[in-house]
């Protein structure tokens, strides 16, 4: 008698503990995604901002207006670029690159010239107005009159341009005599005294060249001092 009081009353002990929620099947008896949903629109209610409900929003994308859109991806790609493009643009539509199209028209043409325009010109002016502007524009020509360079004077010394021209045969070729003792040494030192073969060419004839030579500096007997080269001036005229 005593086991069967036992059981019997902690079967009824059993029947009046709480249940326990199963840990899988979430918080209390509903979905732990249902709970958490709720939760979160509970959360956003609170704040003032609550979120609408998950059959309300739709997946379609949007546009760069924020309007939805369909279509492939490039479609929408263009769609953006369209919209990219127009407001950019201030608003107008922009142009579409095709030959077929007109050119677009040109909304402030101050500074552009329109004299290859001849509708423009001839609405603007008459052929009376051409010959005035003509007349006008020839009046302000100024023809410069070529002057005379006049004559070399004197004084300036040996001309080593006219001495090249007349003086042709090539360079290294003995045509005046040379004698003396250690010419190439004499050679080196004198001719590098000048800072250039012009100015030895224009002292050895001034010295009395290219007969003579004291200093040394054509001892070859070409004519032509501390290796001047006469051929770029005689280039210069045609050979």
């Amino acid at each position: 008698m005593r086991i069967a009081f036992a059981v019997v009353t902690m079967a009824a002990l059993g029947a009046c503990a709480p249940a326990i929620p199963d840990s899988g099947a979430g918080v209390g008896f509903k979905d732990y995604n249902e709970y958490q949903r709720e939760k979160e629109a509970r959360e956003a209610a609170l704040a003032g901002n609550a979120l609408p409900a998950p059959d309300a929003v739709s997946s379609e994308p949007l546009d760069a207006t924020g309007q939805a859109t369909g279509g492939s991806d490039a479609e929408r790609l263009a769609a953006d670029t369209e919209a990219a493009l127009a407001a950019a643009n201030s608003g107008e539509v922009p142009l579409q690159a095709s030959p077929s199209n007109p050119p677009p028209p040109v909304l402030n043409s101050a500074g552009i010239s329109q004299e290859n325009d001849f509708d423009a010109v001839g609405s603007e002016r008459s052929i009376e107005e051409d010959a005035a502007r003509l007349a006008q524009s020839r009046a302000q020509y100024q023809v410069v009159q070529p002057e005379a360079i006049g004559a070399r004077p004197t004084e300036a010394g040996p001309n080593i341009v006219a001495y090249a021209l007349a003086n042709r045969h090539p360079i290294g070729t003995q045509l005046y005599s040379r004698v003396g003792f250690n010419k190439d040494r004499k050679f080196q030192r004198n001719c590098a005294q000048y800072p250039s073969a012009d100015q030895a060419q224009i002292d050895f004839l001034d010295r009395g060249g290219p007969e003579r030579d004291r200093l040394g500096l054509d001892p070859d007997g070409d004519g032509f001092a501390c290796d001047w080269d006469p051929t770029r001036f005689q280039n210069a005229v045609g050979g």
